[in-house]
Protein backbone atom coordinates (compact mmCIF):
# COMPACT_ATOMS: atom_id res chain seq x y z
CA UNK A 1 0.00 0.00 0.00
CA UNK A 2 1.55 3.53 -0.89
CA UNK A 3 0.18 7.17 -1.99
CA UNK A 4 1.42 8.82 -5.17
CA UNK A 5 0.34 12.34 -6.41
CA UNK A 6 0.59 14.18 -10.19
CA UNK A 7 0.09 17.32 -11.24
CA UNK A 8 0.57 19.00 -14.15
CA UNK A 9 0.60 22.85 -14.78
CA UNK A 10 2.38 24.78 -11.88
CA UNK A 11 4.99 27.17 -12.09
CA UNK A 12 7.04 25.28 -9.70
CA UNK A 13 5.77 21.71 -8.77
CA UNK A 14 7.83 20.58 -6.11
CA UNK A 15 6.48 22.24 -3.18
CA UNK A 16 2.78 21.46 -4.41
CA UNK A 17 3.46 18.02 -4.84
CA UNK A 18 5.38 18.04 -1.56
CA UNK A 19 2.21 18.98 0.44
CA UNK A 20 0.34 16.87 -1.48
CA UNK A 21 2.68 13.57 -0.14
CA UNK A 22 1.72 14.75 3.20
CA UNK A 23 -1.71 14.58 2.95
CA UNK A 24 -1.39 10.91 2.19
CA UNK A 25 1.61 10.12 4.57
CA UNK A 26 -0.70 7.51 5.88
CA UNK A 27 -0.31 5.15 3.59
CA UNK A 28 3.07 5.04 3.47
CA UNK A 29 6.11 5.69 5.91
CA UNK A 30 9.00 3.52 4.71
CA UNK A 31 10.75 5.66 2.22
CA UNK A 32 9.44 9.50 -0.40
CA UNK A 33 10.17 10.48 -3.45
CA UNK A 34 9.52 13.16 -5.85
CA UNK A 35 10.45 13.31 -10.04
CA UNK A 36 9.39 16.82 -11.79
CA UNK A 37 10.29 17.79 -15.34
CA UNK A 38 11.66 21.29 -16.75
CA UNK A 39 11.86 22.06 -20.19
CA UNK A 40 12.29 18.16 -21.34
CA UNK A 41 14.95 17.62 -18.17
CA UNK A 42 13.57 15.43 -15.42
CA UNK A 43 15.13 15.92 -12.22
CA UNK A 44 14.84 12.52 -9.14
CA UNK A 45 14.77 12.83 -5.57
CA UNK A 46 13.76 10.24 -3.38
CA UNK A 47 14.88 8.64 0.22
CA UNK A 48 14.23 6.92 3.21
CA UNK A 49 11.84 7.94 5.85
CA UNK A 50 8.68 10.36 6.16
CA UNK A 51 8.16 13.33 3.68
CA UNK A 52 8.86 15.86 5.90
CA UNK A 53 12.35 14.15 6.43
CA UNK A 54 13.20 13.71 2.57
CA UNK A 55 12.53 17.22 1.58
CA UNK A 56 14.32 20.03 2.97
CA UNK A 57 13.95 23.14 1.45
CA UNK A 58 17.04 22.95 0.10
CA UNK A 59 16.13 19.82 -2.03
CA UNK A 60 12.72 20.78 -2.80
CA UNK A 61 14.22 24.48 -4.56
CA UNK A 62 16.51 22.27 -6.52
CA UNK A 63 13.48 20.07 -8.18
CA UNK A 64 12.49 23.19 -10.43
CA UNK A 65 9.68 21.96 -13.20
CA UNK A 66 5.80 22.44 -13.75
CA UNK A 67 5.18 18.85 -14.14
CA UNK A 68 5.64 16.13 -11.52
CA UNK A 69 4.84 12.72 -9.76
CA UNK A 70 5.45 12.14 -5.99
CA UNK A 71 5.13 8.52 -3.56
CA UNK A 72 5.06 7.61 -0.40
CA UNK A 73 6.28 3.83 0.24
CA UNK A 74 5.13 1.21 2.53
CA UNK A 75 6.56 -1.53 0.94
CA UNK A 76 4.64 -4.82 -0.11
CA UNK A 77 7.20 -5.93 -2.05
CA UNK A 78 10.98 -5.06 -2.56
CA UNK A 79 13.09 -4.42 -0.03
CA UNK A 80 12.15 -2.31 3.26
CA UNK A 81 14.27 0.78 3.98
CA UNK A 82 16.08 0.99 0.30
CA UNK A 83 16.48 3.84 -1.24
CA UNK A 84 17.05 1.98 -4.46
CA UNK A 85 13.07 0.79 -4.11
CA UNK A 86 12.20 4.29 -3.10
CA UNK A 87 9.44 5.73 -5.77
CA UNK A 88 9.39 7.27 -8.16
CA UNK A 89 11.25 5.05 -10.94
CA UNK A 90 12.41 6.94 -14.07
CA UNK A 91 13.65 5.38 -17.92
CA UNK A 92 15.45 7.64 -20.40
CA UNK A 93 13.89 5.68 -23.64
CA UNK A 94 11.11 6.68 -23.64
CA UNK A 95 11.47 9.12 -21.02
CA UNK A 96 8.89 8.65 -18.54
CA UNK A 97 8.79 8.96 -14.82
CA UNK A 98 6.04 6.63 -12.86
CA UNK A 99 4.74 6.18 -9.31
CA UNK A 100 2.48 3.45 -8.23
CA UNK A 101 0.21 2.21 -5.53
CA UNK A 102 -0.56 -1.89 -5.08
CA UNK A 103 1.33 -5.19 -6.09
CA UNK A 104 1.44 -6.71 -8.89
CA UNK A 105 1.58 -11.04 -8.53
CA UNK A 106 3.22 -12.45 -11.79
CA UNK A 107 6.79 -10.76 -11.05
CA UNK A 108 9.28 -13.80 -11.38
CA UNK A 109 7.04 -14.02 -15.13
CA UNK A 110 7.81 -10.69 -15.58
CA UNK A 111 11.34 -10.50 -14.96
CA UNK A 112 11.51 -13.23 -16.91
CA UNK A 113 10.31 -11.19 -19.86
CA UNK A 114 12.20 -8.22 -19.32
CA UNK A 115 15.71 -10.26 -19.48
CA UNK A 116 14.40 -11.62 -22.76
CA UNK A 117 13.66 -8.41 -23.88
CA UNK A 118 17.56 -7.15 -22.90
CA UNK A 119 15.99 -5.10 -19.95
CA UNK A 120 17.18 -5.57 -16.44
CA UNK A 121 15.29 -4.57 -13.47
CA UNK A 122 17.74 -2.73 -11.15
CA UNK A 123 15.79 -2.72 -8.30
CA UNK A 124 13.42 -5.06 -6.76
CA UNK A 125 10.04 -3.41 -6.85
CA UNK A 126 7.60 -4.48 -8.89
CA UNK A 127 6.87 -0.71 -9.52
CA UNK A 128 9.97 -0.41 -11.91
CA UNK A 129 9.29 -4.06 -13.64
CA UNK A 130 5.41 -2.17 -14.03
CA UNK A 131 7.29 0.96 -16.02
CA UNK A 132 9.45 -1.01 -17.76
CA UNK A 133 7.22 -3.07 -19.69
CA UNK A 134 4.91 0.17 -20.60
CA UNK A 135 7.65 1.80 -21.77
CA UNK A 136 8.95 -1.69 -23.90
CA UNK A 137 5.57 -1.91 -25.17
CA UNK A 138 5.03 2.09 -25.74
CA UNK A 139 8.40 1.85 -27.95
CA UNK A 140 6.80 -1.19 -30.19
CA UNK A 141 4.19 1.80 -31.06
CA UNK A 142 6.50 4.66 -31.88
CA UNK A 143 10.10 6.47 -31.09
CA UNK A 144 9.07 9.76 -30.13
CA UNK A 145 6.21 11.93 -30.50
CA UNK A 146 3.54 9.39 -28.80
CA UNK A 147 -0.17 9.93 -29.15
CA UNK A 148 -2.88 9.08 -26.74
CA UNK A 149 -3.61 5.99 -29.05
CA UNK A 150 -0.09 5.26 -28.98
CA UNK A 151 -0.33 4.72 -24.73
CA UNK A 152 -3.74 3.59 -25.01
CA UNK A 153 -2.23 0.30 -27.45
CA UNK A 154 0.93 -0.35 -25.25
CA UNK A 155 -1.40 0.36 -22.25
CA UNK A 156 -3.34 -2.22 -23.63
CA UNK A 157 -0.73 -5.13 -23.80
CA UNK A 158 0.45 -4.22 -20.69
CA UNK A 159 -2.35 -4.43 -18.68
CA UNK A 160 -2.90 -8.14 -20.49
CA UNK A 161 0.79 -8.79 -19.59
CA UNK A 162 0.74 -7.41 -15.87
CA UNK A 163 -1.46 -9.01 -12.99
CA UNK A 164 -2.36 -7.94 -9.97
CA UNK A 165 -3.65 -4.88 -8.67
CA UNK A 166 -1.82 -1.04 -9.69
CA UNK A 167 -2.85 2.55 -9.63
CA UNK A 168 0.05 4.73 -11.47
CA UNK A 169 0.35 8.42 -12.03
CA UNK A 170 2.77 8.73 -14.26
CA UNK A 171 4.82 12.08 -16.53
CA UNK A 172 5.47 11.61 -20.34
CA UNK A 173 6.08 13.89 -23.54
CA UNK A 174 3.08 13.84 -25.90
CA UNK A 175 3.72 15.29 -29.19
CA UNK A 176 6.31 17.92 -27.37
CA UNK A 177 4.07 18.85 -24.52
CA UNK A 178 4.15 17.69 -21.22
CA UNK A 179 1.33 15.43 -20.08
CA UNK A 180 0.56 13.73 -17.02
CA UNK A 181 -1.48 10.09 -17.30
CA UNK A 182 -3.52 8.04 -14.33
CA UNK A 183 -4.77 4.64 -15.01
CA UNK A 184 -5.87 1.88 -12.90
CA UNK A 185 -6.08 -1.99 -13.77
CA UNK A 186 -9.52 -3.39 -14.48
CA UNK A 187 -10.66 -4.78 -11.34
CA UNK A 188 -9.82 -1.13 -9.72
CA UNK A 189 -8.58 -2.62 -6.47
CA UNK A 190 -6.59 0.68 -5.47
CA UNK A 191 -7.73 4.05 -5.44
CA UNK A 192 -7.38 7.06 -8.01
CA UNK A 193 -8.67 10.52 -8.31
CA UNK A 194 -8.24 13.51 -10.69
CA UNK A 195 -9.35 17.48 -10.42
CA UNK A 196 -8.56 20.53 -11.28
CA UNK A 197 -6.71 23.56 -9.33
CA UNK A 198 -8.43 27.05 -10.13
CA UNK A 199 -5.17 28.11 -12.33
CA UNK A 200 -5.97 25.33 -14.46
CA UNK A 201 -3.47 22.82 -13.02
CA UNK A 202 -4.60 19.35 -13.07
CA UNK A 203 -3.61 16.86 -10.12
CA UNK A 204 -4.51 13.09 -10.25
CA UNK A 205 -4.00 11.35 -6.37
CA UNK A 206 -4.16 8.06 -4.54
CA UNK A 207 -6.82 9.76 -1.95
CA UNK A 208 -9.20 13.02 -2.53
CA UNK A 209 -7.39 14.62 0.45
CA UNK A 210 -4.57 15.25 -1.06
CA UNK A 211 -6.43 16.85 -4.12
CA UNK A 212 -7.89 19.17 -0.81
CA UNK A 213 -4.40 20.84 0.54
CA UNK A 214 -3.91 21.58 -2.58
CA UNK A 215 -6.93 23.73 -3.74
CA UNK A 216 -8.04 21.12 -6.71
CA UNK A 217 -11.92 20.58 -6.78
CA UNK A 218 -12.33 16.65 -7.08
CA UNK A 219 -13.64 16.04 -11.21
CA UNK A 220 -13.87 12.30 -11.19
CA UNK A 221 -11.72 8.66 -10.33
CA UNK A 222 -9.81 7.38 -12.70
CA UNK A 223 -12.37 4.05 -13.96
CA UNK A 224 -10.81 0.70 -13.63
CA UNK A 225 -9.28 -0.72 -16.49
CA UNK A 226 -8.71 3.22 -18.06
CA UNK A 227 -6.11 6.22 -18.27
CA UNK A 228 -6.75 9.49 -18.28
CA UNK A 229 -4.94 12.26 -19.86
CA UNK A 230 -4.25 15.52 -18.08
CA UNK A 231 -2.76 18.61 -19.44
CA UNK A 232 -2.47 21.80 -18.25
CA UNK A 233 -5.35 24.02 -18.89
CA UNK A 234 -7.26 21.30 -21.33
CA UNK A 235 -10.23 19.28 -20.34
CA UNK A 236 -9.46 15.59 -19.29
CA UNK A 237 -9.37 13.06 -22.01
CA UNK A 238 -10.86 9.43 -20.39
CA UNK A 239 -10.21 6.05 -22.97
CA UNK A 240 -11.24 3.07 -21.82
CA UNK A 241 -8.39 0.37 -22.56
CA UNK A 242 -9.53 -2.61 -21.09
CA UNK A 243 -13.55 -3.73 -19.44
CA UNK A 244 -14.00 -2.87 -16.54
CA UNK A 245 -14.84 -5.47 -13.61
CA UNK A 246 -14.87 -3.66 -10.48
CA UNK A 247 -13.56 -5.06 -7.36
CA UNK A 248 -12.73 -2.47 -5.34
CA UNK A 249 -10.46 -2.93 -1.84
CA UNK A 250 -12.52 -2.35 0.74
CA UNK A 251 -9.78 -2.50 3.42
CA UNK A 252 -9.52 1.32 1.65
CA UNK A 253 -12.50 1.90 3.20
CA UNK A 254 -12.24 0.32 6.81
CA UNK A 255 -8.48 0.98 7.62
CA UNK A 256 -6.02 2.97 5.18
CA UNK A 257 -7.90 5.99 3.52
CA UNK A 258 -8.41 8.83 5.79
CA UNK A 259 -12.28 9.55 6.75
CA UNK A 260 -12.08 13.23 4.95
CA UNK A 261 -11.37 11.07 1.61
CA UNK A 262 -13.88 10.42 -1.07
CA UNK A 263 -13.56 7.09 -2.50
CA UNK A 264 -15.73 5.28 -5.68
CA UNK A 265 -17.86 4.01 -2.77
CA UNK A 266 -18.72 7.37 -1.49
CA UNK A 267 -17.20 9.88 1.67
CA UNK A 268 -15.10 7.41 4.00
CA UNK A 269 -15.98 8.37 7.04
CA UNK A 270 -19.82 8.06 6.34
CA UNK A 271 -19.07 4.40 5.10
CA UNK A 272 -17.61 3.83 8.40
CA UNK A 273 -21.05 5.52 10.19
CA UNK A 274 -22.65 2.97 7.91
CA UNK A 275 -20.49 0.26 9.07
CA UNK A 276 -20.75 0.94 13.13
CA UNK A 277 -24.50 0.87 13.14
CA UNK A 278 -25.30 -2.24 11.24
CA UNK A 279 -22.82 -4.05 13.71
CA UNK A 280 -24.57 -2.07 16.49
CA UNK A 281 -27.89 -3.97 15.14
CA UNK A 282 -25.72 -7.50 15.52
CA UNK A 283 -24.36 -6.88 18.68
CA UNK A 284 -27.29 -5.77 20.21
CA UNK A 285 -29.34 -8.82 18.52
CA UNK A 286 -26.87 -11.32 20.68
CA UNK A 287 -28.52 -9.33 23.96
CA UNK A 288 -25.08 -7.94 25.26
CA UNK A 289 -26.11 -4.69 27.62
CA UNK A 290 -22.98 -1.97 28.19
CA UNK A 291 -22.53 1.74 29.91
CA UNK A 292 -20.16 2.93 27.13
CA UNK A 293 -18.75 2.83 23.83
CA UNK A 294 -15.13 2.89 23.31
CA UNK A 295 -12.83 3.64 19.95
CA UNK A 296 -9.70 2.43 19.32
CA UNK A 297 -7.62 5.72 18.05
CA UNK A 298 -7.85 6.81 15.35
CA UNK A 299 -9.52 4.89 12.38
CA UNK A 300 -12.58 3.21 14.41
CA UNK A 301 -14.29 6.64 16.01
CA UNK A 302 -16.94 7.02 13.25
CA UNK A 303 -18.18 3.79 13.37
CA UNK A 304 -17.83 3.89 17.28
CA UNK A 305 -20.03 7.52 17.47
CA UNK A 306 -22.42 5.51 15.20
CA UNK A 307 -22.71 2.44 17.44
CA UNK A 308 -23.53 4.52 20.46
CA UNK A 309 -25.81 6.44 18.73
CA UNK A 310 -27.93 3.01 18.00
CA UNK A 311 -27.66 1.67 21.24
CA UNK A 312 -28.39 4.93 23.26
CA UNK A 313 -25.08 4.87 25.07
CA UNK A 314 -22.50 7.15 25.51
CA UNK A 315 -19.28 7.57 23.49
CA UNK A 316 -16.00 8.22 25.70
CA UNK A 317 -12.27 8.81 24.68
CA UNK A 318 -11.32 6.11 26.89
CA UNK A 319 -7.67 5.89 25.25
CA UNK A 320 -4.92 8.44 24.80
CA UNK A 321 -2.98 8.14 21.51
CA UNK A 322 0.69 8.67 21.11
CA UNK A 323 0.63 10.80 17.49
CA UNK A 324 4.21 10.02 17.16
CA UNK A 325 3.92 6.14 17.41
CA UNK A 326 3.02 5.32 14.01
CA UNK A 327 0.38 3.26 12.55
CA UNK A 328 1.79 -0.36 14.12
CA UNK A 329 -0.31 -2.26 10.96
CA UNK A 330 2.20 -0.77 8.39
CA UNK A 331 5.15 -1.73 10.80
CA UNK A 332 7.63 -4.02 9.03
CA UNK A 333 7.79 -6.97 11.79
CA UNK A 334 5.92 -8.30 14.66
CA UNK A 335 8.59 -6.96 16.92
CA UNK A 336 8.36 -3.38 16.11
CA UNK A 337 4.15 -3.62 16.00
CA UNK A 338 4.27 -4.94 19.64
CA UNK A 339 7.27 -2.43 21.03
CA UNK A 340 4.62 0.17 18.91
CA UNK A 341 1.75 -0.80 20.88
CA UNK A 342 3.46 -0.08 24.05
CA UNK A 343 3.66 3.62 23.00
CA UNK A 344 0.82 3.95 21.14
CA UNK A 345 -2.48 3.94 23.25
CA UNK A 346 -2.62 5.29 26.93
CA UNK A 347 -5.79 3.79 28.74
CA UNK A 348 -7.80 6.13 30.78
CA UNK A 349 -8.50 4.74 34.40
CA UNK A 350 -12.36 6.45 35.08
CA UNK A 351 -13.68 5.23 31.40
CA UNK A 352 -13.28 1.41 32.27
CA UNK A 353 -13.57 0.77 36.22
CA UNK A 354 -16.40 -0.68 37.02
CA UNK A 355 -17.82 -0.48 33.63
CA UNK A 356 -19.68 -2.42 30.97
CA UNK A 357 -17.50 -1.29 28.07
CA UNK A 358 -17.88 -1.92 24.74
CA UNK A 359 -14.20 -1.55 22.45
CA UNK A 360 -14.55 -0.91 18.94
CA UNK A 361 -11.63 -1.43 16.06
CA UNK A 362 -11.65 -1.62 12.86
CA UNK A 363 -10.18 -5.14 12.26
CA UNK A 364 -8.55 -7.58 13.45
CA UNK A 365 -5.53 -8.93 11.58
CA UNK A 366 -2.31 -10.27 13.10
CA UNK A 367 -4.34 -9.86 16.90
CA UNK A 368 -1.38 -8.01 18.79
CA UNK A 369 -2.74 -4.55 19.10
CA UNK A 370 -6.30 -6.56 20.66
CA UNK A 371 -4.43 -8.78 22.89
CA UNK A 372 -2.87 -5.89 24.23
CA UNK A 373 -5.81 -3.54 24.57
CA UNK A 374 -7.63 -6.40 26.39
CA UNK A 375 -4.70 -6.58 28.78
CA UNK A 376 -4.26 -3.12 29.42
CA UNK A 377 -8.33 -2.59 30.29
CA UNK A 378 -8.33 -5.33 32.30
CA UNK A 379 -6.28 -3.63 34.95
CA UNK A 380 -8.93 -1.31 35.52
CA UNK A 381 -11.97 -3.84 36.68
CA UNK A 382 -14.46 -3.19 34.24
CA UNK A 383 -17.58 -4.90 34.65
CA UNK A 384 -17.64 -6.49 31.34
CA UNK A 385 -15.32 -5.92 28.64
CA UNK A 386 -16.85 -6.50 25.12
CA UNK A 387 -15.34 -5.95 21.60
CA UNK A 388 -16.79 -4.94 18.12
CA UNK A 389 -14.96 -4.97 14.67
CA UNK A 390 -16.70 -3.28 11.76
CA UNK A 391 -14.94 -5.53 9.48
CA UNK A 392 -15.41 -9.49 9.20
CA UNK A 393 -12.56 -11.99 10.57
CA UNK A 394 -9.23 -11.64 8.25
CA UNK A 395 -8.76 -15.52 7.73
CA UNK A 396 -7.09 -15.25 4.15
CA UNK A 397 -3.94 -13.82 2.87
CA UNK A 398 -3.91 -10.45 0.67
CA UNK A 399 -1.97 -10.64 -2.67
CA UNK A 400 -2.75 -7.09 -3.84
CA UNK A 401 -0.67 -4.86 -1.81
CA UNK A 402 -2.27 -5.17 1.93
CA UNK A 403 0.52 -6.70 4.57
CA UNK A 404 -1.42 -9.60 5.06
CA UNK A 405 1.00 -12.23 3.62
CA UNK A 406 0.78 -15.72 4.72
CA UNK A 407 -2.29 -17.70 6.98
CA UNK A 408 -0.01 -18.54 9.88
CA UNK A 409 0.43 -14.90 10.79
CA UNK A 410 -3.57 -14.24 10.92
CA UNK A 411 -5.14 -14.57 13.94
CA UNK A 412 -8.80 -15.57 12.76
CA UNK A 413 -7.50 -17.79 10.14
CA UNK A 414 -7.16 -21.37 12.26
CA UNK A 415 -10.47 -21.29 14.07
CA UNK A 416 -12.71 -23.33 12.26
CA UNK A 417 -16.14 -23.33 11.52
CA UNK A 418 -18.81 -20.21 11.13
CA UNK A 419 -18.70 -16.97 12.37
CA UNK A 420 -19.88 -17.71 16.01
CA UNK A 421 -16.78 -20.07 16.56
CA UNK A 422 -14.85 -17.71 15.15
CA UNK A 423 -16.08 -15.03 17.86
CA UNK A 424 -15.95 -17.39 20.57
CA UNK A 425 -12.52 -18.96 19.88
CA UNK A 426 -10.99 -15.14 20.33
CA UNK A 427 -12.95 -13.69 22.74
CA UNK A 428 -11.58 -16.62 24.79
CA UNK A 429 -7.60 -15.71 22.98
CA UNK A 430 -7.78 -12.08 24.21
CA UNK A 431 -9.81 -12.39 27.88
CA UNK A 432 -13.08 -10.49 26.33
CA UNK A 433 -16.28 -11.36 27.31
CA UNK A 434 -17.34 -11.46 23.97
CA UNK A 435 -16.12 -10.81 19.81
CA UNK A 436 -18.35 -9.43 17.50
CA UNK A 437 -18.17 -9.07 14.15
CA UNK A 438 -19.76 -7.62 11.45
CA UNK A 439 -20.59 -10.26 8.52
CA UNK A 440 -19.68 -9.92 5.21
CA UNK A 441 -23.74 -9.98 3.88
CA UNK A 442 -23.76 -7.02 6.45
CA UNK A 443 -20.97 -5.26 4.97
CA UNK A 444 -22.20 -5.59 1.37
CA UNK A 445 -25.12 -4.04 2.39
CA UNK A 446 -23.67 -1.28 3.11
CA UNK A 447 -20.76 -0.55 0.62
CA UNK A 448 -22.08 -2.65 -2.18
CA UNK A 449 -20.74 -6.11 -3.46
CA UNK A 450 -18.47 -4.53 -6.32
CA UNK A 451 -15.51 -5.18 -3.85
CA UNK A 452 -12.45 -7.43 -3.16
CA UNK A 453 -13.11 -8.94 0.22
CA UNK A 454 -10.73 -11.59 -0.54
CA UNK A 455 -9.28 -11.03 3.30
CA UNK A 456 -12.56 -12.41 4.43
CA UNK A 457 -13.84 -14.71 2.05
CA UNK A 458 -10.57 -16.00 0.38
CA UNK A 459 -12.22 -15.42 -3.01
CA UNK A 460 -9.82 -13.58 -5.32
CA UNK A 461 -10.94 -11.79 -8.40
CA UNK A 462 -7.42 -12.10 -10.15
CA UNK A 463 -6.23 -15.72 -9.55
CA UNK A 464 -2.99 -16.29 -7.89
CA UNK A 465 -1.10 -19.38 -8.11
CA UNK A 466 0.76 -21.16 -5.71
CA UNK A 467 4.00 -20.27 -7.54
CA UNK A 468 3.28 -16.75 -7.40
CA UNK A 469 2.06 -17.21 -3.67
CA UNK A 470 5.37 -18.16 -2.81
CA UNK A 471 7.26 -15.61 -4.52
CA UNK A 472 5.16 -12.68 -2.96
CA UNK A 473 5.45 -14.72 0.74
CA UNK A 474 9.54 -14.60 -0.10
CA UNK A 475 9.24 -11.44 -1.30
CA UNK A 476 8.09 -9.69 1.80
CA UNK A 477 10.01 -11.65 4.30
CA UNK A 478 12.94 -10.62 2.61
CA UNK A 479 15.54 -8.77 5.21
CA UNK A 480 15.64 -5.26 5.16
CA UNK A 481 18.87 -3.12 4.13
CA UNK A 482 19.41 0.73 3.21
Amino acid sequence: MCGFIGVVGVPTVAPVLCLGLSAVQHRGQDAAGIGVVDRGHCRLHKDVGKVSRVFSPEVLEGLSGTTGVGHVRYPTAGVKNSRVDAQPFMTRRPPLVLAHNGQVTNMGELRRHLLARGLRVTSTSDSEALLLIFGDELLAERVVGFREDDVVAALGRTLDRVRGSFSAVAMIDMEGEETLIAFRDPHGFRPAVYGQRPDGAWVAASESVSLDVVDAEVRGHVPPGAVVFLRAHQEPVVRQVRPAQPSHCIFEDIYFARPDSILETGRVYTLRQKMGAALARRWQAKGHEADVVVAVPDTSRPAAQAMAEHLGLPSREGFIKNRYSGRTFIMPDQASREAAMRLKLNPIDEIFRGQRVVIVDDSIVRGTTMRRIVQLVRRFEPAALHVAIFSPPVRHPCFYGIDMPTRGELVAADIAGALHDVEAGLAERFGADSVTFLPVRDLEQVAGDRLCAACFTGSYPVPVPEDEQGFIVKDRQRESHP
